[in-house]
């Protein structure tokens, strides 16, 4: 699914800012009711962006989440913390009244900073 007007990840110099990813695959919502099966997806849309500017999730520095309901924050946070066992990025979670479609549970922003190379 396409958004107008909207990037799904900019960089600016060694900083890459992803746009919110959500629990699209292929143009579909997956995990329907399900947080922990749509925040897994929400990492790999990040994933796949990041991968696009040289990157991976070991480079992100920062997590932004939007919650539709505080009692999904624990299957995300279980996700997350499986991800991000060495060096957690810095994260914030907020409550939401809700996304822009309404099956989806949870929304993720990155940001990520590129490791110098010698």
């Amino acid at each position: 699914m396409r958004f107008a007007g909207m990037s799904q990840g900019l960089a600016c110099g060694d900083l890459i800012h992803v746009s919110g990813q959500v629990a699209l695959k292929n143009g579909r919502i997956t995990g329907i009711g399900d947080p922990e099966v749509q925040a897994r997806q929400c990492f790999a849309n990040i994933a796949a962006v990041l991968a696009l500017a040289d990157a991976s999730v070991d480079d992100v520095v920062a997590l932004r989440c939007y919650l539709v309901h505080r009692d999904h924050y624990p299957a995300y946070a279980a996700v997350k913390n499986e991800i991000f066992t060495t060096y957690p990025p810095c994260g914030t979670a907020v409550i939401v009244q809700g996304l822009l479609l309404p099956d989806l549970l949870l929304e993720v922003e990155a940001v990520a900073q590129r490791r110098q190379t010698a």
